[in-house]
């Protein structure tokens, strides 16, 4: 094996999830952003590739000349990855599910919608933001299913900017004011419907790792003595994440002290 590839396979595969970036205000967003560029500009010389699990934005819509405005910093240190040749990938989440070509085009990200099975270094990864599995949320289902409405979607295109980025922030800030503490608790294995769910998949076949976001709670749990649940929680109430290194998958988390009541459940 040459150096190059000797060097290439030290490199680890990043994943993290729901930044929620725009939530709750733009200062309050600004430092977090700062935070996750600090974090990518550490991971960077170790990053073979980077999966970002959806709700990166806490809203984004696109009109064919229009995107949403900010988050410069952010879209910038992804250039940098992609211009380097570490690809960068991107699950729509159910924040940001309206992701369409922008990103893309402008920067090389490749933005995924379904979940994905990676065979990678003979460990099975199964990836996805986590909303929208199976049958235990039946509430989330419901508005998937609207918000991936095409007629829905066409008829919220023809508002005009102002009012539509304006109705859709106040409605996921005040909806992400009740919930996002709430929902950085663990609610229990059987009642965890990620979890469930990843025990659904495994009754038809085998997977090393479930990689979740969604939950807002970073979990590191045992399904067999072979597959692991792994879910990346947030980087509002947390700073966690998760690398690869070709054998083992980890669940970490960024500077701790700055989380320090936040933690891993096992």
């Amino acid at each position: 094996m040459s150096l190059f590839n000797t060097f290439f396979w030290l490199k680890h595969i990043f994943f993290a999830s729901d930044f929620h970036l725009g939530y709750p205000n733009a200062a309050h967003s600004r430092e977090r952003e700062r935070l996750i560029i600090e974090w990518l500009t550490y991971i960077k010389p170790q990053c073979k590739e980077l999966y970002l699990l959806g709700d990166i934005f806490d809203f984004w819509y696109e009109y064919t000349w229009v995107v949403p405005k900010g988050y410069v910093r952010f879209l910038a240190k992804l250039a940098e990855f992609t211009d380097a040749g570490i690809p960068v990938y991107m699950f729509k989440g159910n924040h940001d599910q309206w992701l369409g070509s922008y990103l893309t085009d402008e920067i090389g990200v490749q933005i995924l919608e379904h979940p994905i099975i990676r065979n990678e270094n003979e460990k099975i990864l199964y990836i996805h933001h986590g909303h929208a599995l199976g049958t235990y949320d039946k509430g989330m289902n419901f508005l998937h299913a609207i918000f991936t409405n095409k007629v829905l979607q066409w008829c919220f295109s023809r508002i005009h900017p102002n009012g539509a980025f304006g109705f859709a922030h106040r409605w996921s800030a005040h909806n992400r004011k009740v919930k996002v503490y709430q929902s950085a608790n663990y609610l229990g294995d059987d009642k965890e419907w990620l979890l469930m769910y990843a025990r659904d998949v495994l009754a038809q076949q085998h997977i090393d790792y479930f990689i979740f976001g969604h939950r807002h709670v970073a979990v590191n749990k045992k399904i067999t003595d072979t597959s692991t649940y792994i879910n990346l929680g947030n980087w509002i109430t947390n700073t966690s994440y998760a690398v690869f290194d070709g054998t083992e998958l980890q669940l970490r988390i960024y500077k701790p002290e700055l989380h320090p009541s936040s933690g891993i459940v096992t």
